[in-house]
């Protein structure tokens, strides 16, 4: 069974930092690409940043370029998204999802975590 465990979510300030992972279970996870989408209250999902099974070719949502890392650890099965300069408009669930995506991916199809909660508040 394809199981995807977010973790690192919390309260932050305005200008901070946070590290989001995602632990793989259940597949192959090296032989995946993977990617981050995210969702506000009252809004639908919105496509983060993705990641090939291995080299530079990364991707990123306009709003988070320059702000946001992804990265992954295939020793240790799992996804990473480090977040810094954070905005209240980066206010989410974030979820981590099986694939090498892009913005027009139909994720209703494709395997996603329960999610992490991200709070940018002063």
């Amino acid at each position: 069974e394809v199981q995807l465990v977010e973790s690192g979510g919390s309260l932050v300030q305005p200008g901070g930092s946070l590290r989001l992972s995602c632990a793989a279970s259940g597949f192959n996870f090296a032989i995946y690409g993977m990617t981050w989408v995210r969702q506000a209250p009252g809004k639908g999902l919105e496509w983060v940043a993705t990641i090939p099974t291995s080299g530079p070719r990364t991707d990123y949502g306009a709003s988070v370029k320059g702000r946001f890392t992804i990265s992954r650890d295939n020793a240790k099965n799992t996804l990473y998204l480090q977040l810094n300069s954070l905005k209240t408009e980066d206010t989410a669930r974030y979820y981590c999802v099986r694939g090498y995506t892009s913005p027009y991916t139909n994720f209703d199809d494709l395997p996603r975590g329960q999610g992490t909660q991200v709070t940018v508040s002063s």
